[in-house]
């Protein structure tokens, strides 16, 4: 059992997860399915009915899963890594943890998820055809159909989160060479799907539909869903978007090398703003002084050596001082690491670029 839910499998080691709110889902669907099942067999039990509606619960999230895996397919095929393949409440995630460097791939990446349930959706319906027609199994097939045909149409409508908006993003980019232009344009046709689910719920209310209350807690989730992802999308891009005339050097800090062997107190009150190295006495960099670890340390024991408070240099929490700014955005973003050793093309110290430093610029070029 993960933290996130329970761990499936890994497909080329990305973890697919289920999480817990997916059991609250489909607990929905058997409550809400069992009924339907009844009244389009007259002939089922009620055990019949809600064996139905679990087998449908399962095979909509196997749906779900293989969508979710035509998107985690063709990402790692085009070098974008995925952390992981989680499946809840309102449907599934994979979470792409690199952002695509062309619109090409933003749109392929978008686009195979709802390939993959179309592709379903005809193999449900031709299996529907040919199979006896008013049978149990047969009305499970029909309404995989017509469940897949849901999740792919719903997907493809043009709003962020929505792989639909992605795609619309992506043409958007490909058209201006501008991706936040895109990200915008989807953004604004995420709160317009939104406010259609809310428009669509409220008028089952004002007809007395005989599914009113359902379409209006299904509309209503399901519309926040997208308002909030289509907003966060928007603060996402912002926060990848190098401010006009912004250098490295302007909120790098400048560096202080410090024995490794340094009492941690006397490191940390050296510190003052700078990113301090920590040197042992074969010249080999021990690592970056974490400053949250040095207070935890300094009381328990202010004598011990600064070392024991300093956070290992990888070769992917070091930057060049003449890498571009996306790049630089981009690597912070996707390192786990707080602070960043800063060299020149030399690949000499000149800096250390602390997270929250870099998110303050970029927040005030946004502003």
């Amino acid at each position: 059992m993960a933290s996130a839910g329970l761990l499936l499998f890994r497909y080329r080691g990305v973890p697919v997860v289920l999480a817990p709110s997916w059991w609250l889902g489909a607990a929905a669907v058997v409550v809400f399915y069992t009924p339907l099942v009844g009244s389009l067999l007259p002939e089922a039990t009620t055990v019949t009915s809600i064996l139905l509606a679990t087998a449908f619960a399962v095979l909509l999230g196997g749906s779900v899963l293989a969508h979710e895996l035509g998107h985690c397919v063709v990402a790692l095929r085009l070098g974008l890594p995925v952390r992981r393949l989680r499946l809840f409440l309102l449907g599934g995630l994979s979470e792409i943890t690199r952002t695509p460097r062309r619109p090409a791939h933003e749109g392929v990446v978008a686009a195979a998820g709802p390939a993959v349930s179309v592709l379903l959706a005809a193999g449900f319906g031709l299996a529907a055809l040919v199979m006896p027609t008013q049978t149990p199994v047969w009305l499970l097939v029909l309404e995989c159909a017509f469940a897949n045909t849901a999740v792919a149409v719903f997907n493809l409508l043009p709003g962020l989160p929505l792989d639909g908006g992605r795609m619309l993003r992506a043409g958007v980019w490909a058209i201006t060479g501008k991706r936040g232009t895109g990200t915008q344009a989807a953004v604004v046709g995420g709160w317009a799907v939104a406010g259609l689910l809310v428009v669509w719920a409220l008028w089952g209310l004002a007809a007395d539909a005989p599914d009113r209350w359902l379409r209006l807690g299904v509309c209503l989730l399901t519309a926040w869903f997208v308002a909030a992802g289509a907003g966060g999308e928007l603060t996402a891009e912002r926060l990848r978007t190098w401010p006009p005339g912004l250098r490295l050097a302007d909120i790098a800090r400048p560096i202080l090398q410090l024995p490794a062997e340094s009492r941690v107190a006397d490191a940390l009150a050296a510190a003052a703003g700078r990113g301090v190295v920590l040197v042992r006495a074969d010249g080999v960099a021990a690592g970056l002084l974490d400053e949250v670890a040095a207070v935890e340390l300094v009381e328990r024991s202010p004598g011990a050596p600064a070392e024991q408070a300093a956070e290992p240099i990888r070769p992917d929490s070091v930057l060049l001082a003449s890498e571009s700014g996306k790049d630089i955005i981009d690597r912070v973003q996707h390192t786990a690491s707080w602070q960043f050793l800063v060299v020149d093309d030399e690949g000499r110290p000149c800096g250390v670029l602390h997270r929250d430093d870099l998110r303050a610029a970029l927040d005030r070029g946004v502003d």
